[in-house]
C-alpha cells in the first residue's frame, strides 16, 4: 500500500473486526472515517464475476462523472483486467484478506494518473464475507485530470496486505560505532598528552603540550626540537 489513507482504512477495518476473521458491515461507523469517507465504496460481491456498487461516496463518484451506486464495478475497467479483478475477489473473499490494486486511470482524451484501490472483505449479516469496505486513491498528481472524468481503468498490479504493513520502508541508519577501546584508554589515562589553552587579553595566547616521560624518550631518539610554548600574538 502506498497512500496513507489505504494504510488508516486497512487498520480500522482490523479494529472493527474485535477477534473474527472479518467485521460486519453494520460495525462501520461513518463518523470514524469521515475524512476519507467521500472517497469510500461498499461494493456486493455475492457474485464476484458481476460485483456492484452498494453505496460510493461523492468525491467518488465525481471521480468518475456519475452516481456509482447500483453500477457495476467492473464496468470501468477494461475487458483485459475483468478477468484477473474477478479472481483477486474470489481470493480475498476466501482469504478473509485485503487485497491492494494498483492501476492507471484514463480520461477520455488520454490523460493518465496512477491510482490505488483497497478492498477489505466484510460481512452482512451471514459467516462468510460477501461485501467489501473499499476506497479509491489518485497517488499521482492529479492536475492532468483537470476535472474531467476517469473514464477506464487498467490492472497494473496487486498484493493482498496486514493490517500492520508499513508505510514506508524508510529504515533508519545504525548509530555510529563506539571508539575502539585503545582510544577510550587512551582518553581516560591520567597521563594522556593534552592541550592547555590560556587566554589573556594583556598578554600572548598560550598554548602549553606536557608530555609523559614515554613521549619525551620518543622525541630524543628522533632529534626533533621542541620547543617549550608557542605564543600566538593577537
Amino acid at each position: 500500500m502506498k497512500h496513507r489513507n489505504s494504510h488508516l482504512l486497512v487498520g480500522y477495518w482490523s479494529r472493527l473486526r474485535r477477534g473474527r476473521d472479518v467485521p460486519d458491515q453494520v460495525d462501520i461507523d461513518p463518523r470514524a472515517i469521515k475524512r476519507m469517507l467521500s472517497f469510500v465504496f461498499i461494493l456486493d460481491a455475492t457474485d464476484p464475476a458481476h460485483p456492484h456498487y452498494r453505496l460510493a461516496g461523492t468525491s467518488l463518484c465525481d471521480r468518475y462523472g456519475f452516481e456509482l451506486k447500483g453500477t457495476g464495478f467492473l464496468a470501468h475497467w477494461e475487458a483485459g483486467s475483468r478477468a484477473s479483478l474477478t479472481l483477486l475477489l474470489r481470493q480475498s473473499l476466501a482469504l478473509k484478506q485485503p487485497v491492494a490494486i494498483s492501476s492507471f486511470g484514463t480520461t477520455p482524451d488520454g490523460a493518465l494518473v496512477e491510482m490505488e484501490t483497497i478492498l477489505a472483505p466484510i460481512t452482512f449479516g451471514d459467516e462468510q464475507p460477501t461485501r467489501f469496505v473499499g476506497m479509491v486513491q489518485v497517488l499521482s498528481d492529479p492536475s492532468p485530470l483537470a476535472g474531467r472524468p476517469i473514464a477506464f481503468q487498467r490492472l497494473v498490479a496487486s498484493q493482498f496486505v496486514r493490517e500492520d504493513e508499513p508505510l514506508s520502508t524508510f529504515v533508519p541508519p545504525p548509530p555510529p560505532p563506539p571508539a575502539p577501546p585503545i582510544l577510550q584508554s587512551l582518553r581516560s589515562h591520567p597521563k594522556a598528552p593534552h592541550l592547555h589553552l590560556v587566554v589573556s587579553r594583556e598578554k600572548p595566547i598560550s598554548v602549553r603540550c606536557d608530555m609523559d616521560a614515554a613521549m619525551q624518550a620518543l622525541i630524543k631518539r628522533l632529534d626533533i626540537v621542541v620547543q617549550p610554548a608557542v605564543a600566538l600574538v593577537q
